[in-house]
């Protein structure tokens, strides 16, 4: 499609994180063109962009994690009558809150957050929101008209993530964890269950790296059917997959696990590999309802145990899940679907 509109995109972020890189994709593919523009100091950008004389687009575009960014791009897009959209992804509250814990709900501080963060999405015309339960948190706790608020999932970068060809299951079946071990994602419970394992032979793998990875390698120690791998470059995550036998996805009993469909879920469905993950109403009913994932209460290592168990004693069916994987992806997940919810959230503008 010709481009014939024009995106500021505003903030200094990483074009290749998965969010931003996937959007960036459906934007170019809608007819958007995008400029990048990265204030050398956030909370005066607006003067950087008036000193370099930015041409007006048709709309600014503040990517996720950036809400620093939003009161001077409110302030430039005001001069210039520009829409400004805003991409969030997380919520500061909700992650010092209900994720990391370093603020109770009721104290002076978490109050002063809140605050803050409504006044900030409060900026912005158009507000995503990666599932329905963001957008409901977003709605209810930061005071975000519902109007305002459109979903759009994460989905998977599919120049990348490619279904996988069939494995001839073997012994011990690879079962895959890679994440950055934040709370959310509830690494020690995949620990827990790798203790409590009493089924066919798998190997339990956990690559990356993060705050939680040294208290899981001490808690694994003395297990031979566990193993740690490094952070490996992003585009080699796909081979890494393809590996693998079943996809881990997060087993966090923080309340934004609840609410998200992480970035491994998407890209181990694209690849046609079935998932074991926590119980969220995040998902879709075709994905709750789908043979190619499993659902277990949150922190609950005897459950992911059991689920694992149960799936390894069957491997024969690990094939016919992998079609089910990429089949509920192409159904709920896949670029047409994603594209669909962009295109509807920026004629809402």
């Amino acid at each position: 499609m010709a481009s014939d509109k024009q995106l500021l995109w505003w903030g200094r972020s990483d074009p290749a994180y998965s969010r931003n890189g996937v959007l960036r994709q459906h934007l170019a593919a809608l007819g958007w063109t995008v400029t990048d523009f990265r204030p050398l100091f956030c909370p005066l950008g607006d003067l950087e962009a008036a000193l370099r004389r930015l041409p007006a687009p048709d709309a600014v575009w503040v990517p996720c994690f950036r809400q620093r960014d939003l009161r001077a791009a409110r302030r430039w897009c005001r001069r210039h009558g520009v829409p400004l959209i805003f991409d969030p992804l997380i919520s500061a509250h909700d992650k010092q809150v209900w994720e990391r814990y370093k603020l109770a709900e009721a104290s002076a501080a978490a109050r002063r957050l809140l605050a803050w963060e409504s006044r900030l999405f409060s900026l912005a015309d158009l507000v995503l929101a990666d599932t329905l339960g963001h957008a409901q948190y977003f709605s209810a706790t930061l005071g975000v008209p519902q109007a305002k608020i459109r979903v759009v999932y994460v989905g998977a970068d599919e120049t990348l993530f490619t279904p996988a060809p069939e494995r001839a299951p073997g012994a011990p079946l690879d079962v895959l964890f890679y994440g950055s071990f934040i709370p959310l994602q509830g690494a020690e419970t995949i620990i827990g269950a790798a203790r409590l394992y009493r089924g066919p032979a798998v190997r339990w793998c956990l690559l990356g790296d993060g705050p939680a990875k040294a208290a899981c390698e001490a808690a694994a120690a003395g297990l031979g059917n566990v193993t740690f791998e490094q952070r490996i470059p992003y585009p080699q995550l796909p081979a890494r997959l393809h590996r693998a036998d079943i996809l881990l996805g997060v087993f966090g009993t923080t309340q934004k696990a609840g609410r998200v469909i992480p970035n491994k879920v998407f890209q181990a469905l694209a690849s046609g590999r079935p998932v074991i993950t926590r119980v969220s109403e995040a998902y879709p009913p075709a994905a709750r309802a789908s043979r190619a994932v499993a659902f277990v209460p949150p922190g609950d290592a005897p459950a992911l145990a059991a689920a694992v168990a149960a799936w390894a004693s069957q491997p024969g069916a690990l094939a016919e899940r992998g079609r089910a994987a990429r089949a509920v992806y192409e159904d709920c997940f896949a670029s047409a679907t994603v594209r669909r919810q962009l295109a509807d959230a920026l004629a809402s503008l």
